[in-house]
C-alpha cells in the first residue's frame, strides 16, 4: 500500500463537509484523555488491535492528536495524525452503520488542519487503502517508491484461541 501526500497549506474549502455532519447532529470533536479508554474500546471493537495501540498514543498528545465524530453520546469514527510518525494522518475509520455520511471526510479535514496548526507544510497519509478518496477529497498524491513505506517488518498478532 503506498503513501500519499498533502499540501497542508492548500487544503480544500472544510464549511461544507463539516456543515453536512452538523446537520446530522454529528459532533466533531477532540476527545477527552479521560475517555482514553472509551474511545480505545470503540475502536478495538471495530478495527485493528494495532489502531488501537496508535488510538492511545494520540490521546496521550497535548494537545490529542485524535478527532472522533458522535451522534447522541455515541462514536461513529475516529481519525488520528501525529501518531505513526510526525506529519502523518491516520489511523481512521468510521463505524459501519455511519459511512456514507460525510464522516470520514469531515474527520479526514479536522485531522489534516491540526497537522497543519501544528506548523506542517504537508502531510502524510501512511498505507492508503482508497486512493481515490484521497486524491479527491484532499488532492492527496502518490509518494514515489513508498510501498511499502514505514510498515515492514511487522509484528504478527499472536493466534486466537478456539
Amino acid at each position: 500500500m503506498i503513501d500519499m501526500l498533502v499540501r497542508l497549506y492548500d487544503l480544500p474549502e472544510t464549511e461544507v463537509a463539516y456543515q453536512k455532519v452538523a446537520s446530522e447532529g454529528i459532533i466533531l470533536r477532540r476527545p477527552g484523555v479521560y475517555e482514553k479508554h472509551l474511545v480505545a474500546q470503540w475502536v478495538g471493537e471495530h478495527f485493528s488491535p494495532k489502531w488501537v495501540s496508535e488510538v492511545e498514543v494520540a490521546m496521550t498528545r497535548q494537545p490529542v492528536t485524535c478527532f472522533i465524530a458522535t451522534k447522541d453520546k455515541e462514536i461513529l469514527g475516529f481519525a488520528c495524525y501525529d501518531t505513526t510518525c510526525k506529519a502523518y494522518f491516520g489511523p481512521t475509520g468510521v463505524g459501519e452503520a455511519a459511512r456514507g455520511k460525510g464522516v470520514g471526510k469531515a474527520l479526514l479535514y479536522k485531522a489534516l488542519e491540526g497537522l497543519r496548526d501544528t506548523g506542517y507544510a504537508y502531510g502524510f497519509i501512511g498505507g492508503v487503502g482508497p486512493r481515490e478518496f484521497y486524491e479527491k477529497a484532499c488532492g492527496a498524491i502518490e509518494v514515489p517508491g513508498s510501498d511499502p513505506g514505514i510498515y515492514q517488518d511487522i509484528l504478527p498478532e499472536p493466534p486466537t484461541e478456539a
